[in-house]
C-alpha cells in the first residue's frame, strides 16, 4: 500500500507543482506525515532527497546520516512529480488565472488548517 500512496503523492505534487509551482514542503511534507505515518523530519528528509538534484544536497546528506530519508518513499515519489507536473503544466494553461489564483490560495489555506490543528 505504501508504494501506491508514495506514487499517487508524486503524481499529486507534480501536477500541483505544474499548476502552481509548489510541491515538497506544501504538499510532500504533509502527505508523508498524514498519510505515511512518518515523522515530521523523517518527512522533510525524504522531500528534501525528492529535490535533491536542484536543491539541498548539503541538507540531504545531514538528514541521511541521521537515518531521516526514507529512500524507497523518494524515489518513487520523484519519479511521480516529473510525470505529475508534465501533466499540472498543461492543465494550468487551461485554468483561468482568477480561478487559478484562488484555487491556489484555497490549498495553502487547507494544507494550514490541517497542520494547525492535527495531532
Amino acid at each position: 500500500m505504501d508504494v501506491a500512496i508514495f506514487i499517487g503523492v508524486g503524481l499529486l505534487a507534480g501536477i500541483l507543482s505544474g499548476m502552481f509551482g509548489i510541491g515538497g514542503g506544501i504538499v510532500i511534507v504533509p502527505a508523508l506525515v498524514y498519510l505515511c505515518g512518518f515523522s515530521q523530519l523523517k518527512a522533510q528528509g525524504t522531500s528534501l532527497a525528492i529535490m535533491l538534484p536542484p536543491v539541498g544536497i548539503a541538507a540531504f546528506i545531514y538528514y541521511y546520516k541521521q537515518g531521516q530519508v526514507d529512500l524507497k518513499a523518494g524515489i518513487l515519489i520523484c519519479i511521480f512529480l516529473v510525470i505529475g507536473s508534465m501533466f499540472g503544466a498543461r492543465i494550468a494553461h487551461y485554468i483561468p488565472m482568477s480561478i487559478l489564483k484562488k484555487s491556489f490560495g484555497v490549498l495553502m489555506i487547507l494544507m494550514s488548517l490541517k497542520m494547525i490543528f492535527s495531532k
